[in-house]
Order: structure tokens, then C-alpha cells, then sequence
């Protein structure tokens, strides 16, 4: 269709009066505005703060939209809130750190088959005097030594897959109910539980990735590192069209092959800080 000739036909919308105001070239941008508008291709994926916080997106989705021409919008709320808004129909992929929770919206029909992305591991962070003594390999030992003395202890508490691994070693530790009275829940995302923890001095589980990325360390330092409990797995998911049927499909499906294939691997591999390795694709493993 002609462009002008549209441009003439969408004046004749505009009152009279105000029509010899108007220059036809701005009814013209107007309508290919509209008309790009309309043809941009976007997905919506609920994920994490610590993929959002440890820079990975920021390095990731430029590619993806090269590879695509899919433009991306990350919402990123802890794991258990980005399933929730897959439940919901809020998002189109999931791509979250809690294998249990996954596994369990993906049985409940809301989510189509889970595929492992990548990992990278827990870390305890804490003041460089260790007061509680936790330095070591484990991390277990290391949260009875911080309840026992009341050490201070900033917790998510935000449902996130990273606060699901804490609770999970709590309950390890014959804990879960008696963190001590240092404890205290932020509910909130990786990076303002680390400013808490560096203002006050205390104690907090971090994914490797944000804490690598982070830069208001203060006084703070990795004191638990290499227990094999520390292992953090990524996966992803289309949210099931079968539940929502304004799921972007095509779109969210060209997301997820892409992160597991050779291409998307090796971008995920490709993504350092200082020389160091953020995450470590398996998705083929």
C-alpha cells in the first residue's frame, strides 16, 4: 500500500481545523512508527536477580537479538516469584535456579519441558574476621558455628532459588527454626542483600555470579567455598501455551534452543569477569 496515500487516509480521522497544522510527513513517521511497532518481535522472561545482577543478560541478549531479531524483557524477581508469574501467564520462558521448584510447575502443567542451562555454586560470604570461625569447605558446619554465637546473618527471604538453598542448609544444620537472633530476612534481590550484609558486617549465601559483579564489598570476603551442596543449577522452560494461549511460542521456543545449543553454550562460557568464568554451560551434559 502506498505510504502517502495511507497518510492521506489517516488525516481524514483529525478534526478540520487542525489538519492544515499538521505537516503529511508527520502522519507518515507516524504510521511506519506504528507499523515497526507492530512487527518487533519481543518475549517476556521471568528470571532471576542473581542473572540479572551478575551482569549475564546485560552480555547475553545482545547476542541472541543478533542471532534472532528477538528483542528480550527480563523481569527479574526471585525463582519463586518468576514461577509464580509463569503460573500466571505473566512471562512466556522461565529461566530460574531451583531444580525441585521447576521440576514441580513443569508436573503441574504451567511450564513445557525443563532443559538445563548452566551452573555455577554457592558461596558464604561474611566479614573478613570471621567472627563465627566458618571458614572451610562446609557449609553445613559453617551455619551452626554462625547460630551459635548470634552472628549476624542477612537472609533473601524472597523465595528466590538462593534463599531456597539457605533454608535448605538451615534445615541440614538441625536449624531451620533456631538461625539464632543475629538472623534477619531482607526479602529481597542478591545485590541489596549483599549492600546489607557489607553495611552491617554480616553474614550472607550469594551466588558466585552477583558476587563476583558486586562492587560494594567493604569488609566482606568469600569464606565457604567447594562443598559440593554449593552446586548451582540454571534451567529453562517455556511457559505451556496449553495453560496460556497468548504465549509467544515460536518466539520463547527460538530462546530456549538457542541457550542450549553450541551458540548460546558458548556465549554463556564466554561471559568473564577479572579473567574469571561467571557460569559453565551443561546443557548438553
Amino acid at each position: 500500500m502506498n505510504t502517502m496515500k495511507t497518510a492521506l487516509n489517516f488525516k481524514s480521522f483529525w478534526p478540520l481545523a487542525l489538519m492544515q497544522y499538521v505537516p503529511e510527513a508527520i502522519f507518515t513517521v507516524v504510521l511506519c512508527s506504528a507499523a515497526l511497532s507492530a512487527a518487533a518481535q519481543s518475549i517476556v522472561v521471568a528470571s532471576t536477580t542473581s542473572t540479572e545482577q551478575s551482569g549475564l543478560f546485560g552480555y547475553l541478549l545482545p547476542e541472541f537479538k543478533k542471532a534472532s531479531g528477538i528483542d528480550v524483557k527480563v523481569v527479574a524477581v526471585g525463582t519463586g516469584q518468576a514461577i509464580d508469574m509463569g503460573r500466571r501467564g505473566d512471562a512466556d520462558v522461565l529461566f530460574v535456579h531451583d531444580p525441585v521448584a521447576e521440576e514441580k510447575v513443569v508436573a503441574e502443567g504451567f511450564a513445557v519441558k525443563r532443559f538445563e542451562v548452566m551452573y555455577n555454586d554457592f558461596v558464604l560470604i561474611g566479614p573478613k574476621a570471621d567472627p563465627a570461625k566458618t571458614k572451610g569447605p562446609d557449609i553445613v558446619e559453617a551455619l551452626k558455628k554462625v547460630a551459635a554465637i548470634n552472628g549476624e546473618f542477612i537472609s533473601r527471604g524472597d523465595k528466590s532459588g538462593t534463599h531456597a538453598a539457605e533454608l535448605r542448609y538451615w534445615k541440614q544444620a538441625g536449624l531451620e527454626d533456631k538461625m539464632g537472633s543475629g538472623y534477619k530476612s531482607c526479602g529481597c534481590g542478591m545485590g541489596p542483600a549483599l549492600n546489607m550484609a557489607s553495611s552491617s558486617n554480616a553474614y550472607v549465601l550469594a551466588d558466585r555470579g552477583t558476587w563476583l559483579n558486586f562492587k560494594n564489598r567493604g569488609d566482606l570476603a568469600v569464606l565457604v567455598e567447594g562443598d559440593k551442596r554449593l552446586f548451582n543449577q540454571y534451567g529453562v522452560m517455556l511457559v505451556n501455551p496449553a495453560r496460556h494461549t497468548h504465549v509467544k511460542v515460536a518466539d520463547g521456543q527460538k530462546f530456549v534452543d538457542w541457550l542450549i545449543s553450541g551458540a548460546g553454550q558458548g556465549v554463556i562460557a564466554g561471559y568473564k569477569i577479572g579473567g574469571e568464568q561467571l557460569f559453565f554451560p551443561n546443557a548438553a551434559k
